[in-house]
């Protein structure tokens, strides 16, 4: 269902959680299970010409605390379509789509993941933004 999201949707209810729920904002998109076959990542970007670039979510290395769905919606720009809702990375400093509907599958696994209040809250804000 997120994959049929517009960008621009997306972007709204990433700002929404990391305005109102920073705890919940640094659980989504900040993993390891989406990288790419080149897993030296460290942090979003769409300059995607070394390896530890992504331009997907939870496409890092490892846990990266400070790369959380905020900072992945604004950074990637999300709302232009290039990286939702398929990702990308940089194997061997080349950019590389992921699987299709990579982003929006990672960031469906993330919010299954939260706790049962924390999808109770996320899921009044979805409402809310989408």
């Amino acid at each position: 269902a997120l994959a049929k999201t517009s960008g621009k949707d997306i972007v709204q209810f990433a700002k929404a959680v990391e305005i109102s729920y920073p705890s919940i904002d640094g659980k989504v998109c900040s993993g390891s299970h989406a990288k790419g076959s080149d897993s030296g990542a460290t942090t979003f970007s769409t300059s995607l010409t070394t390896n530890t670039n992504t331009a997907q979510c939870s496409g890092f290395d490892s846990v990266q605390k400070a790369q959380t769905f905020g900072k992945f919606a604004r950074t990637l720009r999300l709302e232009d379509g290039t990286y939702w809702p398929t990702g990308s990375y940089a194997a061997t400093s080349t950019p590389t789509p992921n699987e299709q509907n990579s982003n929006a599958t990672a960031v469906a696994k993330d919010l299954v993941d939260l706790n049962r209040d924390e999808k109770t809250i996320v899921a009044g804000l979805l409402a809310k933004t989408i």
